[in-house]
């Protein structure tokens, strides 16, 4: 049996610090494209590397932002990557509920907590969930069968909403993101059910030990390198993991220093590693398939709690890592310097 392996993309708009400055706008479109010289460096290269090596991948797409970009400008993308044969699964960031009432500066000044699922009410979390099905079904897409939180925020409560609102699939969990401290969802990796509804974690690693200390790290595209995730999926296909979920962004894929977006340029280093990662799986396939989260939840048999399984790196590879990615960014916030001048 071949390990499914799962990219999953948050798709969502920024608050671009709108809650802090009231000058300040959220920004739409720019944040998923991306775009540098007429070409989108962000979900068009996505989109295109993906085509190439014939991988379906899982696309979160924010709904909330609903309350405030009035024209919604997410339909359109929603059915862009939906016609491009991928799954479009549901993506809920609670900051935007603000912007459904005209007082939202008011109510946001001072509020904690305002992004987030953990230590919300049942209802309140079943009222926002429902919202994106509204909003899938005036898309024209079919229902979603998946849900992520914003910032993987989670907890009990999450999950019974989720099944109250007849989500069967979730991947709300990044340990190394966020840890809700509840040791029920102290999830690593493979499949397990809660409340009826199967949560398929962001896996997490231990990216390297030294003594008594261990440091764990959620396999993502813009922290992980290629030579890690590798070894991840090996490892994970030798200790009979089923399915393996790689979390990502659109605007990961581009160096920017403007909350606007308007400032970019082509980010090579997490653009080579998602190739890198696609080419693996496409030499790959009679080991791994790359496939959409529900279609792969759909054929996972699932045991109330399945084993959790914490991977293994190295420092052989978290070094080299860190350190390229240091040199790499810094390199790309001194060329853009050099392209759009000194900020302002």
């Amino acid at each position: 049996m071949r390990t499914r392996v799962c990219i999953t993309i948050d798709t969502e708009f920024s608050i671009a610090g709108a809650f802090s400055d009231a000058a300040r706008l959220p920004v739409a479109e720019p944040l998923v494209w991306c775009n540098v010289n007429g070409r989108s460096e962000g979900l068009g290269f996505m989109l295109d590397t993906f085509q190439q090596y014939a991988v379906r991948a899982s696309f979160f797409v924010e709904t909330v932002q609903r309350y405030y970009f009035q024209h919604d400008p997410m339909g359109p993308i929603a059915r862009r990557i939906h016609d491009a044969g991928h799954e479009v699964q549901l993506h809920t960031h609670p900051c935007w509920a603000l912007f459904e009432h005209a007082d939202w500066w008011q109510r946001s000044r001072g509020m904690r907590g305002r992004d987030d699922f953990h230590g919300m009410p049942v209802a309140q979390s079943v009222h926002l969930i429902e919202q994106g099905l509204d909003t899938f079904r005036s898309w024209g897409l079919p229902r979603p069968l998946a849900f992520r939180s914003g910032n993987l925020q989670h907890d009990d409560n999450l999950y019974q909403a989720l099944a109250q609102a007849g989500i069967p699939y979730s991947s709300n969990v990044g340990i190394a993101i966020s840890d809700s401290g509840d040791a029920r969802y102290a999830l690593y990796s493979g499949a397990h059910r809660r409340h009826g509804v199967v949560e398929f974690p962001v896996l997490t690693f231990a990216d390297w030990q030294l003594g008594g200390k261990q440091h764990r790290k959620s396999l993502t595209i813009a922290g992980s390198s290629f030579a890690e995730t590798r070894r991840l999926l090996e490892q994970a296909r030798a200790a009979g993991i089923p399915l393996v979920v790689v979390l990502t962004h659109p605007f990961e894929y581009v160096h920017n220093r403007d909350m606007g977006f308007e400032q970019n340029r082509r980010n090579s280093l997490t653009q080579g590693r998602l190739v890198s990662l696609c080419k693996f799986l496409q030499d790959n396939d009679d080991r791994f398939e790359a496939v959409g989260l529900a279609e792969a939840a759909a054929a996972v048999h699932v045991a109330e709690d399945g084993p959790n399984i914490l991977l293994q790196g190295t420092l052989r590879h978290s070094l080299p890592r860190m350190a390229a990615q240091l040199a790499h960014d810094r390199i790309g916030q001194w060329k853009l310097a050099r392209t759009y001048g000194k900020p302002a």
